[in-house]
């Protein structure tokens, strides 16, 4: 009887720590605070979690816990929601006939932005990300950017740490001005970088937020220089949050896209 309650007794103990690490903000939770709310020792609680980090449903960044991966392809396969790419096709070609330009969708992938999506314009354009399955580092572009300015503060920091050098090698922003352009980017909302890398072209980037506040993808139009002037801007900047409004709305927040893009590219004919 000992013998069969106490796999019991473990399992619902992993089951509650894995509700409080579900329920712990983006940055993830710390051991202590995780096993005050628990109501149990650390070391009990770490056995737990190193089980849970063992099945793929936790991990740990830095000294913080927080859902993992595969738990998030068990919880997909248990919903039926849409995924990202099916949700934003609409919004992207919304966006492209209001605009006639061309519309990308962007998600975060570890230190990288990945083109998910993309939408024709009649203007021929380039662009850093080139086509669907393009990735470039976080920080580099608007929509890049734009996600990188909304992540918690500590994934930033750790993102631009990491991704400066890549930024420099590519001709771009040293930190100082990286720095800067992500604090504008916070305070306005949306991102219009024009760094000359490539001539004649202009592009603007805003934050798709999920249900929980995080920036899990971003909305960026390319175009023509001409095609970006003051007189313009402000109306497709408000055209372009009002859109990320609507797909942020409809996320469905298991979805592995948000977490691990190349599945869904990997469905692109």
């Amino acid at each position: 009887m000992t013998d069969s309650a106490e796999p019991l007794s473990s399992l619902r103990r992993a089951l509650g720590l894995l509700r409080l690490v579900g329920a712990a903000d983006a940055g993830g939770i710390r051991l202590k605070d995780l096993a005050e709310q628990a109501g149990c020792s650390q070391p009990t609680a770490h056995r737990a979690l190193q089980d849970l980090a063992a099945e793929g449903f936790v991990e740990q960044i830095g000294k913080r816990y927080r859902l993992a991966l595969d738990f998030f392809v068990l919880a997909a396969r248990a919903g039926h929601a849409d995924g990202l790419r099916d949700l934003a096709k609409p919004v992207l070609l919304r966006l492209s006939a209001t605009l006639t330009d061309t519309i990308f969708l962007l998600v975060r992938n570890g230190y990288e932005a990945v083109c998910l999506d993309r939408i024709e314009g009649p203007f021929p354009i380039r662009s850093f990300t080139g086509d669907i399955g393009g990735k470039v580092p976080l920080g580099l572009g608007q929509g890049s950017l734009a996600i990188l300015a909304h992540l918690p503060e500590a994934e930033r920091e750790a993102v631009i740490r990491f991704n400066v050098p890549r930024l420099l090698d590519r001709g771009f922003l040293d930190e100082a001005a990286l720095r800067v352009e992500l604090e504008k980017a916070r305070a306005q909302g949306w991102v219009n970088l024009n760094t000359g890398l490539i001539p004649g072209m202009a592009g603007l980037g805003v934050p798709v937020f999920d249900a929980q506040g995080r920036a899990v993808a971003a909305l960026s139009v390319g175009t023509l220089a001409d095609r970006l002037r003051p007189e313009r801007l402000p109306g497709v900047v408000a055209i372009l949050r009002a859109e990320a409004a609507t797909l942020g709305a409809m996320l469905n927040p298991f979805d592995t896209a948000l977490r691990h893009p190349s599945r869904s590219l990997s469905a692109v004919a």
